[in-house]
């Protein structure tokens, strides 16, 4: 072993005894003949940034395996002698990840090491539900000890085709492998045919592609603001735009100043001007708001999904369309969590065939295999923001493009809106034999549905959720006694039969 201030042959300049003072390398590993391990003929090529050569440590390349082994009672030891490395790093720096700990990585975690190693390395801005995932396929879940569960959430409505649809993921695969990302600022040879696809299949002029809803909720806004100015004439900053209580679509600082959830906005003050709440589902109130010159759009969800999946009246939609219309102000539909078949409809604003301008879509928009959301309008309102206004590096990226067009052309082959209303109708219907005293209200429409149950000193819609995972199905309560129940519209009709069971036996098991 060399001792005193060495200089290392491979590495020039590196004071070994300054990098560790006081490392009693014998000690470290006792026997270790570093000529061996690192011949001069290594250490001259390697040094002078030559090919490595197909010797070594005496043995070929081919016949690395002993060498292999080598490096792994090395790393044991590494581990040995962390303290006495850490102690040895600069009190102003962090210390580098060992070969031992990325290894840990790689190995079978339990479901606790899993909920452990987030706790500890990650933000605790969410609460999940105790189960610890690592397979998807179509209708189901396995968790990392092999349990297999029926998924009713659907990575909230991401996932509508099932996880890991097959065509989606090739098409993932085949773009992948050809162009990932070029940026806005050159053009690429399939953003075009997305935008053509998905403009002509919705009916409307215009998309801006985005990658998350909260994204396409924002573009919205700036829309709305930005055709107010110039078309309708609104006074420079003073647009409005009207949001219903109890609306979702994100977290940024925009979308919390429109929420009346305390668990978005509290603590996050001041919050954006310009932003104006009336109830949900009350045609008087937005009559009332809409009668302000200044409002350039009122903006809803055709179904509150984070809100507990609340339904509006029959013909709410159709008179926000003709009051949007007479009163010169825009209609935006938040179509992130309702639309793409989700509701027995292509769009939920289908049902009453209203007709928004502006509608904003995203999470199954992929497949849930990737961000992607998408911002649909006419030219009146699309061409007021010029180049340079508005864009993201990554939307309509070539990845993106591929895999919402496989994702789109999945909902239609497979004709998934017409069974997500068959088979919503089916699962309210069994789920509605459920005692009145226990659940009294199951709603919905398609495969977007809710039930709400009555809180007692013995249960709650969190309980009930953990006793439905036991049983082999996972959703999620929203706001404490609503449970939602959206599973993947590629379900079956005994499928909805076994899962409805499930849920009766475990709410009765109480």
């Amino acid at each position: 072993m060399r001792t005193g201030c060495t200089h290392h042959p491979l590495w020039p300049g590196l004071d070994e005894d300054r990098l560790w003072p006081g490392l009693d390398e014998d000690r470290l590993w006792p026997g270790l003949d570093e000529d061996r391990l690192w011949p001069p003929p290594f250490v001259a090529r390697v040094g002078r940034g030559q090919a490595v050569p197909t010797t070594l440590c005496g043995q070929t390349v081919e016949d690395i395996n002993p060498i292999t082994k080598m490096i792994s009672k090395l790393s044991h030891s590494l581990r040995s002698a962390a303290p006495a490395l850490t102690r040895a790093v600069h009190s102003g720096t962090r210390p580098a990840s060992t070969a031992a700990s990325k290894l840990k990585i790689d190995q079978p975690l339990t479901a606790e090491e899993v909920y452990a190693r987030e706790e500890k390395y990650g933000a605790h801005n969410y609460h999940p539900l105790p189960v610890a995932l690592e397979k998807g396929k179509g209708l189901y879940l396995w968790d990392v000890e092999g349990n297999r569960y029926y998924d009713f959430l659907s990575a909230y409505s991401a996932v509508n085709q099932g996880h890991c649809h097959p065509k989606i993921i090739a098409a993932l695969n085949a773009q992948a492998s050809k162009l990932t990302l070029t940026s806005r600022a050159f053009y690429n040879d399939i953003l075009g045919a997305y935008e053509e696809y998905i403009t002509t299949l919705f009916g409307y002029d215009k998309v801006l592609p985005m990658n998350t809803g909260v994204e396409g909720g924002e573009t919205a806004c700036k829309l709305a603001r930005k055709w107010a100015y110039t078309v309708k004439g609104v006074p420079k900053n003073q647009a409005k735009i009207i949001f219903a209580n109890g609306n979702f679509w994100g977290r940024t600082m925009a979308a919390i100043s429109s929420s009346t959830d305390p668990s978005s906005y509290e603590g996050f003050g001041p919050f954006m001007p310009g932003f104006d709440l009336i109830p949900y589902n009350d045609i008087p109130a937005l009559e009332k708001a809409l009668q302000d010159p200044n409002v350039a759009a009122f903006m809803v969800e055709p179904i509150q999904g984070e809100a507990g999946v609340v339904v509006p009246d029959a013909g709410y939609l159709t008179t926000v369309r003709q009051l949007c219309t007479q009163n010169n102000v825009l209609f935006i539909a938040d179509e992130v969590q309702t639309g793409l078949a989700r509701t027995g409809r292509r769009l939920a604003v289908d049902h009453e065939e209203v007709r928004p301008d502006i509608v904003i879509l995203g999470k199954a928009l992929s497949g849930g295999v990737y961000p992607v959301s998408a911002v649909l309008c006419d030219d009146e309102v699309m061409l007021t923001i010029k180049p340079g206004e508005h864009g993201s590096t990554y939307g309509g990226n070539p990845l993106a493009c591929g895999v919402a067009m496989a994702a789109l052309e999945v909902l239609e082959e497979e004709k998934l809106a017409e069974n997500a209303e068959k088979m919503g109708q089916l699962l309210r219907s069994e789920l509605s034999k459920l005692p009145k005293e226990i659940v009294p209200i199951v709603r919905g429409k398609g495969l977007l549905n809710a039930i709400v149950i009555k809180e007692t000193k013995d249960y709650d819609a969190w309980r009930v959720c953990i006793r439905l995972r036991d049983n082999g199905l996972l959703a999620k309560p929203t706001h404490g006694d609503i449970i939602r129940l959206a599973p993947p519209l590629i379900i079956k009709d005994h499928e909805v039969r076994e899962c409805a069971d499930i849920i009766q036996r475990t709410i009765m098991s109480f």
